[in-house]
């Protein structure tokens, strides 16, 4: 017996669109519902939980700060999982075991008396939880490899942009609910929103891994590094795309109102633009991808990135600082939606290994963004600092039109 029961969409893909096949299909939809959970309880208590470590349990500011190295064993938990998921092909069960370890990770953060506690926890509990949203993207590509249809990467596309959406209305809302009920409520929130992942999937259960004569499938051995060398160049491109952000959300707010002097209704604009954008583009990203490369056009979204950043640091001007998110809502619209099919792709026979890594980079990416942030402020100051991400998003325009040129020339 599979785990979806799917309607007959799949065999009229070509006559639906990718948001009617989400809307249709039991695991699409509600692996759509529970990425938008994810994103929502994510988003709010990342902007908080250095509050919480100084107001409520006395943490020094630069001690606060270390919390957000605790994601570095994130990328390690993921792999462990995506293994095991890519062995047994048990991803929906994993996902379950992922989301219940959140849920009590957030509790345990909620009720923390002690200031090593929340460390403790985010580096043995959280790491796993985060393993859940890739665990539903292996289950979702399972279910497009058995049932395939001609609205694919459109399927994933939809069900990425519920993350990003939840990424959207998570900080606000957390925000409102830590003014109006406190911090340890609000992550208790978080767990519940956590655990409520959960629910849109019920009882189902996920489709098979698809094999093959030449691959079986689940597998009992972890891909090679050879085989893993392109996901893994892959990801380290990301990272160092994605490394902007840590820069951006830890500097650009500071710039605008204790330098520019901005109006608060104003930097918050210039703020909110960004997703907004994003979501708007990340359907296109597919037409697009098609049509010239998902690769390359990767590549040309990360040479908005530098765009981007030159702009946060020579313009000194509102209507700059706007360019800039704009083009920084055109780079997330392309990796959003093309990430995550991009690194299973370059990992087709362990997806849910690809997943993973991909997935979990961020912890890496943002630290090593926060580092380098951290060293660029003190020596060369604002806004000047913004040309670091700048210099980090050309190596990934290098990195990316090689690469795409390598899977053209394999193509011919």
């Amino acid at each position: 017996m599979t785990e979806t029961s799917p309607t007959r969409v799949a065999s009229s893909g070509a006559r639906s669109s990718a948001l009617r096949l989400v809307l249709a299909h039991p695991l699409y939809r509600a692996s759509t519902l529970a990425l938008f959970l994810s994103g929502l309880g994510i988003s709010a208590a990342a902007p908080l939980i250095a509050s919480f470590l100084v107001r409520d349990l006395g943490a020094s500011l630069p001690v606060a700060g270390l919390y957000y190295l605790t994601n570095l064993t994130a990328p390690i938990a993921g792999y462990l999982v995506g293994s095991r998921s890519d062995r047994t092909g048990k991803r929906l069960g994993l996902f379950r075991l992922c989301a219940v370890a959140g849920f009590a990770g957030w509790i345990g953060i909620a009720f923390s008396t002690q200031l090593w506690m929340p460390f403790v926890i985010s580096i043995v509990v959280l790491g796993f939880a985060g393993a859940a949203t890739s665990q539903l993207f292996a289950a979702v590509h399972d279910e497009l490899t058995a049932r395939p249809t001609t609205a694919d990467d459109g399927v994933v596309a939809v069900v990425r942009m519920a993350l990003t959406a939840g990424w959207v209305l998570g900080p606000v809302l957390g925000s409102f609910l830590a003014a109006a009920a406190g911090l340890r409520v609000m992550f208790v929130a978080v767990a519940v929103a956590t655990l409520a992942q959960i629910i849109p999937l019920g009882r189902l259960r996920g489709t098979p891994v698809p094999s093959t004569p030449d691959d079986p499938a689940p597998r009992s051995s972890a891909p090679t590094f050879r085989v893993m060398l392109p996901l893994l160049a892959f990801t380290g491109l990301y990272i160092c795309v994605y490394a902007g952000e840590s820069v951006k959300y830890a500097y650009l707010p500071i710039y605008m109102n204790e330098q520019l002097r901005l109006a608060p209704a104003l930097s918050g604009a210039i703020i909110g633009i960004q997703p907004l954008v994003e979501l708007a583009l990340m359907p296109l990203a597919v037409l697009v991808g098609r049509r010239i490369g998902m690769i390359r056009l990767m590549a040309v979204a990360a040479a908005c990135g530098v765009a981007a950043n030159v702009c946060f640091a020579t313009t000194g001007t509102a209507v700059g600082l706007f360019a800039g998110q704009i083009l920084m809502g055109a780079v997330w619209g392309v990796f959003a939606a093309l990430g995550i099919i991009v690194a299973q792709r370059l990992l087709p026979a362990a997806v849910a290994t690809a997943s993973a890594i991909f997935l979990s980079s961020t912890a890496i990416s943002s630290a090593i963004g926060g580092l380098a942030g951290g060293l660029g402020v003190a020596a060369i100051g604002l806004p000047l600092v913004f040309f670091i991400p700048a210099a980090f998003a050309v190596a990934a325009v290098i990195g990316l039109v090689i690469m795409s040129r390598v899977e053209r020339s394999r193509r011919l």
